[in-house]
């Protein structure tokens, strides 16, 4: 065992690297928890202001806010580093959570969680350009395996704690608790960012200059593509009471997703150029399949094999478990080429979603499908903490944000481009969703998670 090996299992938590890991941990728990939140108070709060019909509005809102401030914060944290593009999210975060609290009718709701999204795009990046910064890539993976570790009690105790507070207390003690825990997260990380303020700014080349320069032209497609994924989410939920105008708007956003995808996503991504561009078009492919897939088993559990509503949530539990498993595996000493990681995490989330749509196509074989979304939940855990290591593996301290920011619209455009089609798919036949529907939208999930694992092939630059 290297001397390498032993440094990393004892560092992570000790030492100069404990302020970062504590502030990032108790920041990206903090944010799980308000995520998991948001879904369990949300039906209560358009109930008391009366407005059901603002409940799709409300759940589009965060993910528009979120591709603008991707853009923004991979360009910003690259040009200025981490810590303006942290403080700024960290503020964002707390207005909105001001905002929903103290919120007197429903677009007061929408407004914050609008600025929520713009929040969590703020503080992805900035923490993921924070990490590469502050942390020696011998201890990414473990870092990003915390991160994953970190949705474990969010997604279990975090529907029953809102809960209680909801009917004890009320739904907006929800969120401005939320902001009373963001003081302490942002002591936590002030060592890291003072270390960071003090790290002399990259120099940078002349292809750099390019690229800041493309990036900068393909902001306003970002704002569009944010624009067309709010549009889309809102005509699947109308389908049905306004069918010809949300027929006609969901190809049409669809349309501009993939115009401002070419757009803002690097060159060679849609033909999986080797290097970062493979890097992204895994990305995308891994996140559709996976999300495309969950977001309809608790329905299907429900309509099809007579689950009730809380135990058909017995899905949402198994994805936070056994996607941190997952992500802790990839942390550990394995000695393994993280390409091979990933590739095994690709394999596995192919196999386990061929599993689970035996949920759709079968009626004597729960429990098995439940095991293969488990197994798929390993493989997604294994396969996006090492698409996150490998990122910034094949990046400098001058485009770390970017590339952290195309990677994550790239599974944003993607998890929304493939919701949008199964959800319309849903729509048509929503007065009777036969096995086929579902079988459908599961088994092109294992397809999408195939094409992955064929992807991943070209992840590393050629020699």
């Amino acid at each position: 065992m290297s001397s390498t090996e032993v440094s990393s299992r004892a560092r992570l938590f000790h030492g100069a690297h404990l302020p970062l890991v504590l502030g990032v941990v108790s920041l990206v728990t903090l944010g799980a928890f308000e995520n998991r939140a948001v879904g369990t108070a949300l039906p209560t709060m358009v109930r008391e202001f009366d407005a059901l019909g603002s409940f799709g509005l409300a759940n589009a809102a965060p993910n528009a806010g979120y591709l603008v401030s991707l853009a923004v914060a991979g360009l910003w944290a690259d040009r200025r580093g981490p810590i303006p593009a942290l403080r700024a999210g960290a503020i964002t975060f707390g207005l909105a959570q001001l905002l929903v609290g103290t919120a007197q009718e429903m677009p007061m709701v929408v407004a914050g969680r609008l600025l929520s999204g713009l929040a969590e795009g703020l503080l992805d990046v900035a923490l993921m350009v924070l990490v590469a910064r502050a942390l020696p890539a011998v201890l990414r993976p473990r870092m990003f395996s915390l991160f994953a570790a970190m949705w474990i009690l969010p997604s279990v105790l975090g529907p029953l704690l809102t809960g209680v507070i909801t009917e004890q207390f009320g739904w907006r003690w929800v969120f401005l608790g939320a902001l009373a825990l963001l003081v302490p997260s942002w002591l936590l990380l002030q060592p890291a960012m003072r270390q960071s303020a003090s790290t002399p700014a990259p120099e940078r080349s002349p292809e750099d200059a390019a690229e800041l320069v493309a990036w900068r032209a393909a902001l306003p497609w970002a704002f569009g593509a944010s624009v067309a994924l709010f549009t889309m989410t809102l005509a699947g939920d109308q389908l049905e009471t306004h069918p010809l105008i949300a027929g006609l708007a969901i190809p049409v956003s669809l349309a501009v997703l993939a115009a401002a995808a070419v757009r803002v996503m690097p060159r060679g991504t849609f033909t999986a150029r080797r290097g970062f561009p493979a890097v992204v078009a895994v990305r995308g492919l891994g996140g559709a399949a996976f999300a495309g897939a969950g977001a309809y088993l608790p329905l299907l559990l429900t309509l099809q094999h007579d689950f009730s509503p809380s135990r058909a949530g017995v899905t949402l539990s198994i994805t936070g478990v056994s996607w941190a498993f997952g992500s802790w595996l990839q942390g550990r000493d394995h000695g393994m080429p993280r390409t091979s990681v990933l590739r095994i995490g690709l394999t596995l989330m192919t196999v386990g979603l061929a599993g689970t749509s035996l949920l759709a196509w079968t009626d004597t074989t729960t429990w098995a499908g439940l095991a293969g979304w488990t197994v798929a939940g390993i493989g997604m855990g294994l396969s996006t903490s090492s698409l996150s290591v490998l990122t910034l593996d094949l990046s400098d301290a001058s485009n770390s944000g970017r590339n952290s920011s195309a990677a994550q619209m790239a599974s944003t455009m993607s998890i929304a481009t493939a919701l949008a089609v199964s959800g319309t798919l849903l729509a048509l036949n929503a007065a009777h969703p036969t096995r086929w529907v579902f079988g459908t939208i599961i088994t092109a999930s294992a397809a999408l998670a195939l094409a992955g694992l064929l992807t991943s092939a070209r992840v590393r630059p050629a020699d």
